[in-house]
């Protein structure tokens, strides 16, 4: 059942007065954030508050100051940011919706019903147009780990003409003192590159046009108050749960917007006459995923991951251990040292292992075959069985690479069916490959059939879905944009697979990290995050992503001393740290490896196997900075009675000494076990000694939660090393006394 709750006595005051209009108030609470929807008498629902947590007993304060005041040279009333927002209602900014029929633009909205859900979760509005030509429902959800889901469906319903949808946008206000805004920019190898900016009046866009969200994301906007860092200010977060074409605006007009002062928008970014709903038609939009936190990034990384974490589809099962092929063989693939290669890995540790591009008829490079997905028999006369057989009889899960969305102009499917191509006459190839049609049903079909063959031949568990190139402004055989029917292609297809194969694991690669959304983590088990394994780049690569999507889902491998992608050269230990925060992985030809290196790998393995339990399920959280080239990151449990950190050097400092270093999200009550775990390699110092409280006999002191929350000097490391400490909560000096507060 819903309700509405009715908070003002219905008084009605002129000018001078200080009671507003009879207001319907919806509130979404939960110990983290609240949400407060107020409707006027005969007006649209607007967000009186999006942020910290409000009791019922405030509501009454926030409405009578929910107004502002009526400014000279302005409109003759007071200015409100309503969930329509509109030039109709003296809003000079980008409208919440722009939509058009017969040629005619649909205005006018006024509210059909506000309803809220007895849990005191979700709400539900619905508004129409003043000629009844669209009605368009908003739904909000505010969950326990308090992240505000908002999602808009439009219908069209004019008997006679389509509904032409331009845009429809999830608005939320922002207030004066959020003056900063993060997001996120980058390219092929270098994701998640931050880019700061002050919040000023205008309007900053970020849109993706590629088809898919790129390398160059926003990824999660966050705007805050200055300076917001991982531990310290107050940040609000948007994101688009979405792997089409995007747009997210921050906005800022001198009048403000309403008693706000800015507004944080997003939405799908719909090309020109893509969208067009016949009578009776409608569109739902992607959803729209927010976060507050007055804790800094890590709040809101918190409650990303918990969100991300309490899905039905989120995995359960320990995240196995990779080896790829791709940095060991590329092309190559010969059965003997395949089957070899297994082998190793299966020794070493490894629990998945994944043949990548190669395996099909017509590739020997990334020039044909792409659409072909048939085993080449030349490589393979006896298929894939036998080596997927052997795979699985040294315990491990064996896994296969597609490029199911692609197609290489060098192909049988693009010769015989060039009408399948999602491509503009001049269209530029893009690693010699092009777009097929997923908007197509003839396409999905014969994609799904031969996946589901290969798969079922060759015994898959594991699928590295991969997409390696910018749609642009393709066009399907008949003229019309496709882009997102092509995306909602690509998730019936991965839906349909799923359904036949529900064992099926899935990653989502888009040439690493260009495709890291929440839409197609929906239907995925993890995210390739980048196709660099350079530990330096990795480090910040890492550590940017992990603002949205937790370690488990974030694919993080090991490659040899010198990075594929960089040419650089780092040490073991330092690679094998950084990929221990992740689903971590190998790619590596092992066959080219020492004894004492497989001996290493051996020991990453087996302590990847032992924190994982942590790494998968605790909390993430990032030091402020200490200075230009250090880092220091970990995971704490949920009760924070044990956690794991890294102290990490980039780079060579300004400073001649490391100052304390507070450890963040410890019980300050608490006392901790400090352990250095050098398994993998002790890391060098630029130093003489250590600090004093490492120099002792145990190597293991204890020391309070208070005293790491307040700091604790670290050992100068040199550039590319890392140190991985181990955090373990020992007993209460008073027995039988919790110690935590």
């Amino acid at each position: 059942m819903m309700s509405s709750m009715k908070l003002d006595d219905g008084q009605k005051v002129g000018p001078g007065g200080n009671v507003a209009d009879a207001v319907d108030v919806v509130h979404l609470a939960t110990a983290g954030a609240s949400f407060v929807l107020g409707v006027r008498s005969s007006g649209l629902p607007a967000v009186l508050h999006w942020g910290a947590p409000l009791a019922d007993t405030d509501l009454d304060g926030l409405v009578r100051t929910s107004l502002p005041a009526v400014v000279n040279s302005s409109v003759d009333l007071p200015r409100q940011l309503t969930i329509a927002a509109s030039r109709e209602q003296g809003w000079s900014g980008l409208p919440a919706f722009e939509l058009t029929s017969d040629e005619r633009p649909v205005e006018g909205f006024s509210l059909t019903s506000l309803r809220r859900a007895d849990d005191g979760r979700s709400a539900g509005v619905v508004i129409d147009d003043r000629e009844g030509r669209a009605s368009i429902s908003l739904s909000y959800s505010l969950t326990s780990d308090a992240v505000l889901t908002s999602r808009i469906t439009v219908v069209n319903n004019d008997s006679e003409h389509d509904l032409v949808v331009g845009a429809v946008r999830h608005m939320v206000p922002l207030p004066a003192r959020a003056r900063e805004c993060l997001d996120f920019t980058g390219r092929w190898t270098g994701e998640r590159r931050p880019q700061r900016s002050d919040v000023r009046d205008g309007r900053w866009v970020r849109a993706s046009h590629r088809g898919r969200p790129g390398h160059d994301a926003s990824f999660v906007t966050l705007v805050g108050t200055p300076h917001f860092d991982f531990r310290t200010g107050e940040v609000w977060a948007v994101h688009l749960g979405w792997s089409g074409n995007q747009e997210v605006i921050v906005e800022k007009l001198p009048e403000g917007a309403g008693v706000h002062a800015s507004v944080l928008s997003t939405g799908e970014l719909i090309e020109r006459s893509e969208l067009s709903l016949s009578p009776g038609e409608a569109y739902e939009t992607p959803p729209a995923h927010f976060a507050w936190s007055s804790r800094g990034i890590d709040g809101v990384t918190e409650a990303f991951h918990a969100h991300l974490r309490g899905r039905d589809s989120h995995p359960r099962s320990p995240r196995p251990l990779v080896l790829n092929t791709w940095e060991a063989v590329y092309f190559d693939h010969d059965s003997t040292r395949l089957h070899e290669l297994a082998t190793t890995a299966a020794a070493v540790g490894v629990e998945r292992f994944v043949l990548d591009d190669g395996w099909f008829r017509g590739r020997r490079d990334d020039t044909a075959g792409l659409g072909d997905w048939f085993v080449d028999a030349e490589r393979w006369p006896e298929g894939l069985l036998p080596l997927s057989r052997h795979v699985h009889a040294h315990g491990m899960q064996f896994g296969l690479w597609f490029e199911p969305e692609m197609v290489n102009p060098d192909s049988d499917v693009a010769r015989t069916r060039p009408e399948w191509i999602l491509a503009e006459p001049d269209e530029l190839t893009w690693r010699h490959q092009f777009a097929l049609d997923f908007s197509r049903h003839d396409v999905r079909d014969y994609i799904l059939t031969r996946m589901n063959d290969v798969i079922r031949a060759a015994e898959v568990d594991f699928v590295k879905w991969d997409h390696n190139r910018d749609l642009h402004a393709s066009l399907s055989s008949d003229g019309r944009r496709r882009l997102r029917d092509h995306t909602l292609g690509v998730y019936r297809v991965i839906d349909e697979l799923r359904r036949r194969h529900p064992a099926l694991e899935i990653e989502s690669c888009a040439s690493g990290g260009a495709r890291a959304d929440w839409g197609i983590l929906s239907r995925t088990d993890r995210v390739w995050t980048s196709d660099s394994n350079d530990p330096f780049e990795r480090q910040l690569i890492q550590r940017w992503t992990q603002t949205l999507i937790p370690p488990e889902l974030m694919g993080s491998h090991i490659g040899p001393d010198v990075a594929h992608t960089t040419h650089r050269h780092s040490s073991f230990s330092f690679r094998a740290a950084t990929a221990l925060f992740g689903h971590a992985g190998i790619e590596w030809d092992l066959g080219e490896c020492t004894p004492d290196e497989l001996r290493a790998l051996a020991k990453w393995t087996a302590l990847y196997r032992e924190l994982r339990p942590l790494l998968h399920s605790g909390t993430t959280v990032r030091a402020d900075q200490v200075d230009d080239g250090a880092l220091l990151h970990g995971v704490v449990s949920r009760n924070r009675e044990s956690a794991v950190f890294a102290w990490v050097r980039l780079a060579t400092s300004a400073t001649a000494h490391t100052a304390r270093v507070p450890i963040p999200g410890l019980n300050n009550r608490a006392l901790y076990q400090v352990r250095v775990r050098d398994e993998l390699g002790q890391a060098l110092r630029h130093q003489v000694s250590d600090p004093s409280w490492l120099r002792g006999s145990d190597g293991a002191p204890t020391i309070s939660g208070s005293v790491l929350g307040e700091g604790i000097p670290l050992p100068l490391l040199n550039p590319g090393q890392a140190m991985l400490f181990q955090l373990s909560e020992v007993p209460s000096a008073s027995e039988g006394v919790d110690a935590r507060p």
